[in-house]
């Protein structure tokens, strides 16, 4: 989008035949047309909280006055009031002064940077240059020169989509457990004695499975029974010996399981595992005594890798065979049992039923959080969350999800007053995030962002809010990055004031806003930048027969400028 006041070459030939080098002011006043600007963008626009002008000027050969000065001064000009940028000084090049020098003979280009804090005034408005001419004690004002008209203001179409973090419940409706017990044996035997059988571990397990067994919200899964021998006698005995005690071992527990009246397929609920001689295990309760002998026996067992071996030059140590005959062996001789089952928690139906019954604090705090997600009645999360908050007072989730809720109804001092508590008690990267959605709304986005740095890893939805900063930042390339991810209005705005308009449309074809008025209103404004009358004419009609005030401001948008009858 550039502006240009190039004049014909022939103009150009004849002005040169009448600038002289002794021309002074007023005939640099009177051909002041011949001077090029070329503005960009045209119209202007805001970007962040600013309006920025960039102009690329050159001043033809045979212009400027070897003794004068001029002083421009872009100036944006509106209903009661103007607003000025940076002047700029050029002088000729007998001029006394420090501005830039354009030589006579061929003149000079020269760029020009600067900008200004909006205003909505400025919406409508004109960018003029002021220019005045010295020579001397001579001045001059020139005839104001107007370079464009208004500016853009497409980036207030930012919508505050900020997204709050729910603290998530832990709740999970099966859970798995077991239980553990160990049978031991006597040497070379693999019958279950019924010493064995009044152990506490074992007594446990029948306690258990009597109260349990045949519960509706408990599902067994099944045992595994790993039995071993201890490394002494030969090998082969010592591997059917321990497939004994594994099959011995199940049988006890089927026996219990049946008594109370348990029903199960032996064959498919019990897993034999049988693992021979345990000298894995006998090396780790070496290791734990107190034996004389205990740094030679590991000795023996790293030097040799025959297990054989290894039983023949620890049955030489006489006197310390014997001790590990009475502390060591006894203990290896067994089958480790584990019951595995599932616990099945209530169903949603009786979860919420509690929760909104007088009995609702005999739920779990994970129930409770669960419960608020089985209503989509924000009053009723609230109560849940309020009611979790006092039976489960040292818990931050409850106070953050009741923030969040009252954030969505847009009463910010409850949500932060919430969110503020939250992390009191535990301060949390959730938290943190919808505070700094509290700060950006009430216009402080230098700290929403240190906070949102802060609160980096609670989720997609922190880099979103981002996001949405840098777009009133006027930082596109950095929105559109953390937004990743996401599809929505304010993706394929930042994507538009960046350019990106076939990506920016792309994402508003799959945004929630696509079918609304503001969703058909930017996909006018992107039809408009892919110079498709069409898209605009079917856009905006969309547009107003959802909202008419949108006529209005479209006729009044300079981004249809070009487009005024397919706006009509």
């Amino acid at each position: 989008m550039k502006f240009s006041n190039l004049k014909a070459l022939a103009l150009v030939a004849i002005t040169g035949l009448l600038i002289t080098a002794c021309g002074g002011l007023g005939k640099m006043a009177k051909y002041a047309e011949t001077v090029e600007y070329n503005l960009d963008p045209n119209p202007l626009i805001v970007r962040g909280d600013s309006v920025a002008v960039n102009i690329n000027g050159k001043f033809p050969g045979k212009y400027f006055s070897k003794k004068a000065m001029v002083e421009i001064t872009p100036t944006l000009t509106y209903s009661g009031g103007s607003t000025p940028y940076e002047m700029v000084s050029f002088q000729g090049e007998d001029a006394a002064g420090n501005a830039t020098v354009i030589p006579f003979e061929n003149g000079k280009s020269f760029t020009y940077s600067d900008k200004v804090a909006y205003q909505p005034s400025m919406k409508n408005s004109e960018l003029m240059l002021n220019i005045l001419g010295k020579q001397g004690n001579k001045e001059k004002a020139f005839e104001p020169y107007k370079l464009a008209d208004g500016v853009i203001t497409t980036p207030f179409m930012l919508m505050s989509d900020d997204k709050p973090i729910i603290a998530k419940d832990q709740f999970q409706r099966v859970t798995s457990h077991d239980a553990y017990a160990v049978i031991n044996y006597l040497v070379n035997r693999s019958n279950v004695r019924s010493s064995e059988l009044r152990d506490d571990d074992i007594k446990a397990i029948d306690s258990f499975l009597k109260e349990y067994g045949t519960h509706e919200d408990y599902d067994f899964k099944g045992a595994e029974i790993v039995a071993y021998a201890s490394p002494e006698g030969e090998l082969s005995l010592n591997e059917d010996l321990a497939k004994d005690r594994a099959e011995s071992a199940s049988k006890a527990v089927s026996s219990l399981m049946k008594k109370h009246k348990m029903e199960f397929d032996a064959d498919a609920f019990f897993n034999l595992m049988p693992k021979g001689e345990d000298w894995e295990g006998f090396k780790e309760k070496m290791q734990a005594s107190d034996i004389d002998d205990k740094e030679l026996i590991l000795r023996i067992l790293e030097m040799y890798s025959d297990n054989s071996k290894r039983e023949e030059e620890i049955r030489n140590l006489a006197a310390t065979y014997t001790e590990l005959k009475e502390k060591i062996l006894p203990e290896l001789r067994r089958s480790q049992i584990t019951v595995n089952y599932d616990i099945v928690g209530r169903s949603d139906e009786e979860i919420i039923s509690i929760a909104r019954s007088a009995n609702a604090d005999t739920l779990s705090l994970e129930e409770m959080l669960y419960a608020a997600t089985l209503t989509e009645d924000m009053n009723e999360q609230n109560a849940i969350y309020e009611k979790a908050s006092q039976v489960y007072p040292d818990d931050y989730r409850a106070f953050n999800n009741m923030g969040v809720i009252s954030l969505q109804k847009n009463n910010l001092s409850a949500a932060q007053e919430m969110f503020e508590k939250a992390n009191e008690m535990n301060e949390n990267p959730i938290s943190t995030n919808n505070l700094a959605i509290i700060e950006r709304l009430n216009g402080n986005r230098a700290e929403a962002m240190s906070m949102l740095n802060d609160a980096a890893g609670a989720g997609d939805e922190v880099n979103y809010n981002m996001g949405i900063i840098d777009i009133q930042n006027g930082d596109y390339d950095s929105a559109i990055q953390n937004m990743k991810g996401y599809n929505t209005f304010n993706k394929a705005l930042a994507q538009v004031l960046n350019g990106s308009n076939e990506a920016a449309l792309s994402t508003l074809d799959s945004a929630p806003e696509k079918d609304t008025a503001e969703g058909n209103y930017l996909k006018a404004i992107i039809g408009a930048r892919m110079n498709d009358s069409g898209m605009v004419e079917n856009s905006i009609k969309a547009a107003i027969s959802m909202d008419a005030s949108l006529k209005e401001k479209a006729m009044d948008d300079l981004e249809f400028r070009n487009f005024k009858d397919a706006v009509n």
